[in-house]
């Protein structure tokens, strides 16, 4: 350890709450720190606040004048799904991301202080990494990452057999893959999957905020068929060397001409030419159809360490399609009319995160 490290590690460790004045150094250490990820962004906070109404609690750790590790927090109040302070709803993953174990500490002492005092039943945090082995975990998500090869050829040579054989069936079928200026085409195939499925869908203000907030951190690919109808789209994150394919969409028809297969393909190949090094394919539950997709890929899940400190519960919220006390919830969504589902979705998805 270099002397000036063994200073910081030494110093004591202050921490405050962040404020806007803080957005470019705590940005900063986000992007340098290994334990940060996009969801670390300070810009959250704005989203948090502004779009889902959930009071924030972002907290900067300080040693020696320098930010030495930070905690992004969202309160969610909700008398349906329960009272709790996440880090960070929304984000698969959250959680502290700090120089050392003393702000680490520091700054997850200071969580739980708040979470009692704001009397909510839980807190939460979606490590990546295993940080309270004594504390209650959701063992449900699974991560997917992979390092990409520098060559196009090469990334589509490491795909397994059967999977690449969908994704040329893509090509073969004429299908079109073209980024989008705005989000229209995306959030109407968006909300129509996700209605069909039975689950309330986010609103376009949200996905329009996030295009705005982002900027070239943020973009929509949509797949067209031969007829230029789409089929197919995804909103992406960048962050340091990583894309994030986060949220999709996908009509009816996309199955049958291997739309979804062609699209994950695309943006893999775009990634690869503007020499991102990662793909992060992200959060799935195990057992799912989305799990089984992305092993299909090659790529090897990594357990999500989702860590609980319980304070008015005893046992793990369970706010996920995964309940079956959620069974005939779903079934009526399926059955509301989509105009309706939209309209009503983000009231209730804005208390999920």
């Amino acid at each position: 350890m270099r002397p000036e490290a063994e200073f910081m590690t030494a110093a004591s460790v202050s921490v405050r709450a962040a404020t806007d004045a803080d957005r470019a150094n705590w940005n900063a250490f986000a992007e340098a720190s290994p334990a940060a990820s996009f969801f670390h962004l300070f810009e959250w906070r704005d989203i948090m606040r502004d779009v889902f109404g959930h009071r924030t609690h972002y907290l900067l750790a300080e040693q020696a004048g320098r930010v030495c590790g930070v905690l992004p927090l969202a309160q969610v109040k909700s008398r349906l799904f329960g009272h709790s302070l996440v880090s960070l709803p929304f984000g698969v993953y959250g959680g502290v991301a700090a120089d050392n174990e003393a702000a680490a500490l520091a700054l997850e002492t200071e969580a739980q202080r708040i979470a009692q005092s704001l009397g909510v039943d839980h807190l939460e945090f979606r490590n990546v990494t295993a940080r309270h082995t004594d504390w209650p975990t959701e063992d449900l998500y699974v991560t997917f990452r992979k390092e990409l090869s520098p060559d196009v050829e090469a990334n589509m040579n490491a795909i397994p057999r059967k999977q690449r054989a969908m994704v040329r069936k893509g090509i073969k079928n004429g299908l079109v893959a073209k980024f989008d200026a705005d989000n229209a085409r995306f959030f109407e195939l968006y909300s129509d999957n996700v209605h069909r499925h039975g689950t309330p869908a986010l609103s376009r203000r949200y996905f329009d905020t996030l295009r705005a907030t982002f900027g070239e951190r943020c973009s929509v690919m949509t797949v067209e068929g031969p007829d230029g109808a789409p089929l197919s789209s995804v909103m992406s994150f960048y962050f340091r060397d990583e894309i994030l394919p986060y949220y999709a969409g996908d009509a009816e028809a996309a199955r049958d001409l291997a739309a979804n297969d062609f699209k994950y393909w695309e943006l893999m190949r775009h990634a690869c030419e503007r020499g991102i090094r990662v793909f992060d394919y992200g959060r799935s539950k195990q057992g799912t159809g989305s799990y089984s997709f992305k092993k299909n890929w090659g790529f090897e899940p990594a357990p999500l360490h989702y860590e609980y400190c319980l304070y008015k519960r005893d046992s793990l919220p369970r706010n996920n399609p995964s309940n079956p006390k959620y069974k005939l919830m779903i079934e009526v969504w399926r059955r509301m009319p989509r105009s309706v589902a939209n309209t009503l979705g983000p009231l209730i998805v804005r208390n999920l995160g």
